[in-house]
């Protein structure tokens, strides 16, 4: 992780079209792949197991596993897959998600998310890099070890948006992952809580990575359309309302988006305004970049590639 890296999202179509869409990604340049999870969505795990033997170089990551639907041994149990099949090459990014979403979908009481990634997150950990495992806590319970060696060189990062989670994954994750978080709310917030949480566990600070949406589109007004109709929802889920607040946005407890708010959390414009505000990110202390493609206009195909193209060029040069 000591490495910048400008990354993209994979995401879209069935299981065929998302590992073309890995192959090519590497073929591009791009150095690192990322797949979210969600409800009974397409599994990122098992699809980066498929991706792992048709490429050679390009970072396989989550971003994210949702931790409640998934006991953390039967996490261990797939990541070594991926790990065995792409040496060196796959982080596991997990979280806790949200509670409008694990409630409903799974009937899982969402009661204490930080406690619950604080303890899968030492699970996943102790269980991969020491090999065995004997954890009794709130939310878990493990009692196993490996029948395979440790494998040590796996991130275990995790997904953080307010204060507190920031300051968690600087004590105990490889790296913090954001989603459509404001830049000054990422330099002025979650970097200083991060340090923080580091500095009391004793260890170096981990990276932040930037997870935000991209589309490198000449006409601004249709990219800003197009992003829009992907983030439209977010600021009506409280933790990223509230997020929003805190982060100088008070219209955001309208549950929409404003001008501002969106164009401080996109990346929109052509090669050369994109390209400035990737290394801003960097600039400030950003660690890595997780891009999600937005597409604009009528040939989507040609608009993907156009902002891949971008990314990896941006990407080559850090």
């Amino acid at each position: 992780m000591a490495n910048q890296h400008i990354g993209i999202t994979v995401m879209g179509g069935d299981s065929k079209a998302v590992v073309a869409r890995i192959v090519e990604a590497e073929q591009l340049g791009v150095s690192a792949a990322w797949l979210t999870t969600g409800g009974a969505g397409l599994d990122g795990i098992t699809l980066f197991a498929a991706a792992a033997p048709q490429t050679k170089r390009i970072l396989l990551g989550t971003c994210i596993t949702p931790t409640y639907p998934r006991h953390p041994i039967t996490a261990v149990q797939q990541v070594q897959v991926v790990a065995q099949l792409a040496p060196g090459r796959f982080r596991l990014g997990v979280g806790p998600s949200h509670k409008p979403f694990i409630e409903p979908t799974y009937g899982f009481g969402f009661n204490a998310p930080l406690t619950n990634l604080r303890e899968y997150i030492h699970i996943v950990k102790t269980l991969l890099r020491e090999g065995s495992v004997e954890f009794d806590g709130r939310e878990y319970h493990a009692h196993t070890r490996l029948f395979d060696k440790p494998i040590t060189d796996m991130p275990i990062m995790a997904s953080a948006l307010r204060q507190k989670s920031f300051e968690l994954c600087g004590e105990v994750a490889d790296g913090a992952i954001s989603w459509v978080c404001p830049g000054r709310y990422l330099r002025d917030v979650a970097l200083p809580a991060m340090r923080k949480g580091a500095k009391a566990a004793g260890r170096e600070t981990p990276p932040l990575v930037v997870h935000a949406p991209v589309c490198v589109h000449d006409d601004v007004a249709e990219a800003c359309a197009a992003t829009l109709e992907q983030v439209k929802f977010y600021p009506s889920i409280p933790f990223y309302q509230q997020m929003f607040v805190d982060a100088g946005y008070p219209e955001a407890r309208n549950g929409t988006w404003s001008d501002k708010m969106l164009d401080d959390v996109a990346f929109i414009g052509n090669e050369g305004a994109v390209a400035k505000r990737l290394r801003e990110l960097f600039a400030w202390g950003a660690g890595e970049v997780i891009a999600q493609p937005v597409t604009a206009g009528k040939d989507h195909d040609a608009s993907w590639r156009r902002t891949v193209k971008l990314l990896a060029q941006v990407g080559s040069r850090l």
